[in-house]
């Protein structure tokens, strides 16, 4: 193999080694259309992003220089040996230009300006090129999420929720269970109501962290699962008192993706799931709404202790409070609260006793009987001394089965409602569920001397307004208000502890929920990176500008190869000093500077010859 052909192989071959590793780095960002290092590579890039994009621009910058050399190698190859045939002294000058980089202008040879120019801009762009290939940048990468969860809209769960009632029913629930009821109940009503008047509200309930309140899903993300302890044999379902429940939703990577998904720098989730709300009017009871009887006068002091010192127990009223909502039937209430020796109530003392009707329904009825009763139930309330500023009021609370986007990031979760539709015929027995859990809380908040209810509706009143509540009776719009997200947050909170706990460890075999009890999941986990994506547009753009030197490169080498005049590798047009020793040597005589003379100049065509042995006499010679 000759060293003529060896040399130009040798240019041509790393030029095209380079622009196919161009090639080949994109080609694989294309193919995972995500690529990334470990995760231990991005928070170190992470902490030193500077250094890194440093980095990149110095193997850009190498890269673009290897390619601008091996081009004007080329270009000074193939110049050459076309100077071993006649050529003129413009055309000779446009390729001086190129093997230098440069370009040349000329209004008389539009052409070759066009063409020098052109290649001049492609060859400045090869940094811009590289660099934009080679840095990585912030992502968001996309991943699929798909799974299942309980579903508790349907017949199938109806009929286990029945059982579970017939098995211990609501008086049997154990301890545990009443105090997670009561005491998750309180809270979410509580943070759901303040958060109406910009009251900050974070809800906790079996170590998941909600915002504001949990819209009645559960956790479909296992870092946000909350708690890994394990439920006992009698802590699931209708006795769940916390513990792990159960996520079965996982990513569905790409077909081509067989990089590990990493942990990233941020991660969030999105994810479509089944949810449930409840909207709530509450409003005074006007002496026209016969159908509301409202009956708070019977009550009777049961213990009354006259002797009794200042800070100890002087007297107890039972009260049995009765209402009657619209349905002809009326329901009571027994309340217990703290009196004087001679019944009366402390100023400091406050009640707000409240009936829920129709109530926990019988669950010995068929759902048949309670087609008139599945779709929503009503809270009769009323607030006596510290709490007068509540009249006597009612509130119509229907509950709703909603699909929510439920947002997870930052280790919060944040519920928006889609869509939503009343209950139906079937779901009778989660309306009396839930109808039972606000009775309890109804009465579980009223203590001796007073209620959390009224507390609440007082705090959130005194601490977002101006006035006292008692300058508010005339016009009760925030007290209402505020009373209306309370009992939305305890429905929501109702239908997440329902379902948390039958989707507990242990509730069901294997923990696999029977098909016929499954809600699909699905949504979007976005994962912060720092890399590349074959979504970004300018990278095709980027390696432009290396396509074009390499194939310019490849045919100024080819030319050269076909050409094989066997000239030595001493003289090189680019050098001004070898070009000034030819001409000088050839005894060349130009026309001067004027423009007739640069006209005619710029068309004379020349020759290089060589002579001697050792080539090293050479010059230009005149052609005709």
């Amino acid at each position: 193999m000759s060293g003529h052909f060896l040399r130009h192989t040798t240019y041509i071959t790393i030029q095209v080694i380079i622009l196919a590793f161009g090639y080949g780095f994109l080609g694989a960002v294309l193919y995972h259309r995500y690529l990334y290092p470990s995760d231990r590579v991005i928070d170190l890039w992470e902490q030193h992003l500077k250094v890194v994009t440093f980095v990149a621009s110095l193997i850009a910058t190498a890269l673009a220089v290897s390619t601008a050399t091996l081009f004007a190698i080329s270009i000074k190859e193939a110049l050459r040996h076309r100077m071993s045939n006649p050529i003129s002294l413009v055309l000779l000058s446009a390729g001086v230009a190129l093997s230098k980089g440069s370009y040349m202008l000329s209004r008389r040879h539009w052409k070759l300006t066009t063409l020098t120019l052109f290649v001049y801009g492609v060859l400045r762009l090869l940094t811009a090129g590289w660099t934009n290939i080679l840095t990585p940048d912030y992502l968001q990468m996309p991943i699929p999420m798909r799974g299942y969860e309980l579903d508790i809209t349907g017949t199938a769960f109806s009929t286990m929720l029945l059982n579970e009632y017939k098995n211990q029913g609501y008086a049997n629930i154990r301890d545990d269970a009443f105090e997670v009821l009561d005491i998750g109940g309180m809270l979410s009503g509580i943070s759901a109501a303040g958060q109406t008047y910009g009251l900050p509200g974070i809800f906790n309930f079996n170590g998941a962290k909600y915002n504001v309140s949990t819209q009645g899903i559960v956790p479909a993300i296992e870092e946000y699962s909350g708690s890994d302890a394990v439920p006992g044999s009698n802590g699931t379902r209708l006795g769940f008192s916390g513990g792990n429940v159960t996520v079965n939703t996982t990513p569905i990577p790409g077909k081509r993706t067989i990089l590990p998904l990493p942990s990233g720098i941020l991660r969030s989730h999105s994810m479509l799931q089944q949810g449930l709300t409840a909207n709530v009017n509450c409003r005074p009871i006007y002496s026209n709404d016969t159908q509301y009887a409202w009956n708070t006068s019977n009550s009777e002091v049961v213990y009354a202790n006259a002797a009794a010192p200042n800070t100890s127990l002087a007297g107890l009223r039972l009260w049995n409070i009765v209402g009657n909502c619209s349905t002809n039937t009326s329901m009571m209430q027994e309340y217990v609260t703290m009196v004087d020796a001679f019944g009366n109530a402390s100023s400091s003392s406050g009640f707000l006793p409240s009936v829920v009707c129709p109530g926990p329904v019988n669950m010995s009825q068929t759902s048949t009987n309670l087609s008139q009763t599945h779709t929503s139930f009503t809270i009769i309330s009323q607030g006596f001394n510290k709490y007068s500023f509540l009249n006597a009021s009612v509130c119509e609370v229907t509950p709703l089965l909603t699909t929510v986007r439920a947002n997870y990031s930052n280790d919060l979760i944040s519920s928006e409602v889609l869509s939503s539709i009343p209950f139906r015929s079937e779901n009778v027995q989660l309306l009396s569920f839930i109808a039972g859990v606000v009775k309890f809380q109804s009465i579980s908040s009223q203590g001796l001397m007073s209620s959390t209810i009224g507390d609440t509706l007082y705090s959130i009143y005194s601490s977002t307004t101006t006035t006292t509540i008692g300058d508010n009776l005339g016009n009760q719009k925030q007290v209402y208000e505020e009373l209306e997200d309370y009992w939305r947050g305890v429905v929501e909170f109702s239908a997440t502890y329902l379902r948390s706990g039958f989707m507990a460890v242990g509730s069901f075999t294997d923990n696999n929920i029977p098909v016929e009890l499954q809600s699909q999941v699905n949504g979007t986990l976005q994962i912060w990176i720092i890399g590349w994506t074959s979504q970004s547009t300018t990278y095709l753009l980027a390696i432009i500008p290396g396509t074009i030197i390499t194939i310019l490169t490849f045919a100024c080498g080819l030319y050269s190869i076909l050409q094989n005049g066997g000239y030595s590798t001493t003289f090189d047009a680019s050098n001004t000093l070898h070009l000034i020793m030819a001409f000088v040597a050839g005894g060349l005589t130009l026309e001067d500077f004027g423009e007739d003379g640069i006209i005619a100049n710029e068309g004379v065509n020349v020759k290089l010859e060589e002579n001697g042995v050792d080539h090293r006499a050479k010059k230009f010679v005149k052609v005709d």
